[in-house]
């Protein structure tokens, strides 16, 4: 039996509008998830967020921030002891690496305080534009679109861009969505990534967005998901006779 063809949906500069309200009233107050309590705390926390939960980043952070307080601290500490206090959160060497650099750079270049723009945060080892709006938005209340792999990943899904290289996607949605929600925006796609469109397993059948999403790239998905279960254990195709 066949069935109706989906709609088509309006181009995504009608849908955006939608779009943000489902979201902001899905998750009407929003913050960073890594605890913080200054600009300095906040970079070095995202800076351990990297391929690493927030959840575990927090674990680590309340003995390390009172192990070292300022950017003078970082810079002068003891590598070995930096690396086994942000152990957990892995990759450790470089990530100690970088916040001790960053530490010596905003001692050095910025008065020991963490500058409150894009162009001098890049300039900090291990900081991109990803790190920087983080920092402009929640530390500064600096607008940014943060792209992580879950605002690359909607972003795509819901068909406001094509899209994989982080800049041009932030470039998008910056024409896409106000400046003044930039920050919150970011903030409301990471949840929803998190906790309703999932990478492998969306849930598009309860998602308040479905509506407004072409779903893109989700058919894909559950084929391959279709092909893997179709596979025995032994990894040949169902019903496949065994070799001799």
């Amino acid at each position: 039996m066949e069935t109706d063809p989906e709609p088509k949906l309006p181009p995504a500069r009608e849908r955006i509008g939608p779009i943000r309200v489902t979201l902001e009233q899905l998750y009407p107050e929003v913050v960073t998830a890594l605890t913080h309590e200054n600009a300095l705390q906040l970079l070095v926390a995202t800076i351990l967020s990297a391929q690493c939960t927030d959840a575990r980043v927090n674990t680590v952070t309340p003995a390390l921030f009172a192990r070292f307080r300022t950017a003078r601290d970082f810079a002068t500490c003891d590598i070995t002891e930096l690396e086994q206090l942000i152990k957990p959160t892995g990759f450790y060497k470089t990530k100690a690496k970088h916040i001790r650099a960053c530490g010596v750079a905003i001692v050095e270049r910025f008065g020991g305080e963490v500058p409150g723009n894009l162009d001098d945060l890049v300039t900090l080892p291990g900081v991109g534009r990803k790190t920087a709006n983080v920092i402009l938005g929640d530390a500064f209340a600096t607008p940014g679109i943060t792209v992580d792999t879950h605002v690359g990943r909607l972003s795509r899904r819901l068909g406001l861009t094509r899209h994989r290289d982080p800049v041009k996607v932030e470039r998008v949605l910056m024409e896409l969505v106000p400046p003044a929600e930039w920050t919150d925006f970011s903030h409301r796609l990471i949840l929803h990534g998190r906790k309703v469109c999932y990478s492998r397993k969306p849930r598009c059948e309860s998602c308040p967005l479905a509506a407004l999403c072409p779903k893109v790239g989700v058919k894909g998905l559950a084929a391959k998901r279709k092909r893997k279960k179709g596979k025995s254990v032994s990894g040949r195709p169902s019903g496949a006779a065994p070799k001799s």
